[in-house]
């Protein structure tokens, strides 16, 4: 029987979806815990003294970045002035990395503090950094409910690594 839908090929998923269910049960924060892994497994691509940035494990789109305090902390206004200026400098330094590496349209930048605003961690607080081209949503994610990336994780590591070292 002929079916009436094509298949995207998402290889890269499969680990995702067998480790869900798997992720240790310390009561550890994820995002407390990844600048201790190693940075290839860690996605980590750049640590500052106080914050680091990583790759989103599950972007949105290519190059999707956050940039994080070490400090387990989810609110703004618990931020040292130390931490909240490497925050922000973080964060316009990975648009400056990003923008060098994948030459995008523009930027979606900020923060999804607490439940109700989205967070999926909110009591680790975080800043997302995703490129965005014109054209970049589209019936995919809207009728589809997926997104379409047109490059490897590992390869958007490896770049935006290479980036953040020549910055």
């Amino acid at each position: 029987m002929k079916e009436d839908f094509d298949r995207i090929w998402a290889g890269w998923r499969l680990g995702y979806v067998e480790a869900l269910g798997n992720e240790p049960d310390d009561g550890a924060c994820v995002f407390c815990r990844l600048p201790g892994l190693p940075d290839d497994e860690g996605l980590v691509v750049h640590r500052g003294e106080h914050v680091y940035v990583a790759l989103n494990l599950h972007p949105y789109g290519t190059g999707h970045c956050m940039v994080l305090p070490y400090r387990h902390v989810g609110h703004l206004s618990d931020l040292t002035d130390d931490e909240a200026g490497e925050l922000m400098t973080g964060t316009r330094a990975t648009t400056r990395v990003l923008d060098t590496v994948y030459g995008p349209d523009g930027f979606n930048v900020g923060a999804n503090l607490g439940h109700a605003a989205g967070a999926g961690i909110p009591a680790h607080l975080h800043m997302h950094v995703l490129p965005r081209w014109r054209g970049d949503t589209n019936f995919m994610s809207t009728l589809g409910g997926v997104r379409v990336l047109p490059e490897d994780l590992a390869d958007t590591l490896t770049r935006v690594r290479a980036g953040f070292a020549t910055h």
